[in-house]
């Protein structure tokens, strides 16, 4: 299965914020979208992505104010990314060895999507399932 399978029964939404905005506004977005993780793009780059995990670490944990701060001071700029035409081996690799749980989606320059570690298991899932069913068929005849 690949990247842009997954993407084309997800949904290609991509919600971000600019390196400027506050962490709390940034929190807003997500809470309000349901995400764990937003991008952090300005014109067309990708500069980094903010998590929960970097707002509970740098900001709860280093008793700063999220009114105060901006996303560009705690966002993790190394971004790794993956093209739509990867496959979920490649984003279950990258996932685990890098110990993230967010991947951008880039064909080109261009963001065109991300993909969670909740996208991925779901794929596997369905994966498995079809696998299941198509062995139960051949087993049946």
């Amino acid at each position: 299965m690949t990247v842009n399978q997954i993407l084309s029964t997800k949904g290609r939404d991509v919600f971000s914020v600019l390196p400027t905005t506050t962490v709390y506004e940034a929190l807003k977005v997500m809470g309000e979208k349901n995400i764990g993780a937003i991008l952090v793009i300005e014109g067309t780059d990708l500069k980094g992505i903010l998590s929960e995990r970097d707002y509970a670490r740098k900001i709860v944990l280093k008793d700063k104010s999220s009114k105060e701060t901006l996303v560009s001071e705690i966002m993790e700029s190394n971004v790794f990314t993956i093209k739509s035409t990867d496959n979920i081996d490649t984003c279950m690799e990258i996932m685990s060895t890098k110990r993230i749980r967010h991947l951008p989606v880039k064909d080109e320059e261009t963001v065109v999507g991300i993909i969670s570690i909740s996208d991925v298991v779901k794929a596997i899932i369905e994966i498995q399932k079809d696998t299941i069913n198509h062995l139960n068929s051949y087993i049946s005849q």
